[in-house]
């Protein structure tokens, strides 16, 4: 399965956590977000940076592959939804943060699939790079990205 990454591009290559605090972990909790198509992955950057921010450097699309034999366990759309109906609202990131903390500690997986809180039908992929199997877990192509202007007004 591939799954997709959009960065600055001089990070584009390498798969590491920076310990930032996300939607699915703490501050200092490594994670890496993916997600399952180039297109999401690129809702899930605009929803995230200001039309500065993306105007502002060199952007790449890592194509990454995850091995069809690594186990992929899912947090279910409507598990989230039994614990708070606007799970998806920052207010409710403690939510997703425990369950996501919970993941990376447990180290049963080297992947965890989780709804997208922009498209909930849709889903993103969590990688820990502490679990052995993140190992086999490899970026197959990197290609330079651009978001279009039409995107945020204020990108020129």
């Amino acid at each position: 399965m591939w799954v997709y990454r959009i960065t600055q591009a001089k990070y584009a290559s390498f798969l590491v956590a920076p310990g930032f605090a996300g939607r699915w972990n703490s501050e200092g909790e490594g994670m890496i977000y993916t997600g399952g198509s180039a297109s999401l992955s690129c809702l899930e950057v605009l929803a995230h940076k200001s039309g500065a921010a993306l105007n502002s450097g060199k952007f790449a699309m890592a194509v990454i592959e995850i091995p069809d034999q690594i186990e992929i366990p899912e947090i279910s759309l409507q598990l989230l939804q039994d614990l708070n109906l606007e799970w998806f609202k920052m207010v409710h990131y403690p939510i997703t943060q425990k369950l996501g903390n919970r993941w990376i500690l447990e180290m049963k997986s080297a992947v965890l699939k989780v709804p997208s809180a922009i498209v909930d039908r849709e889903y993103n992929y969590l990688l820990n790079p502490l679990h052995p199997d993140f190992s086999k877990i490899k970026v197959v192509d990197v290609v330079s990205f651009n978001f279009d202007s039409r995107l945020k007004l204020n990108i020129h």
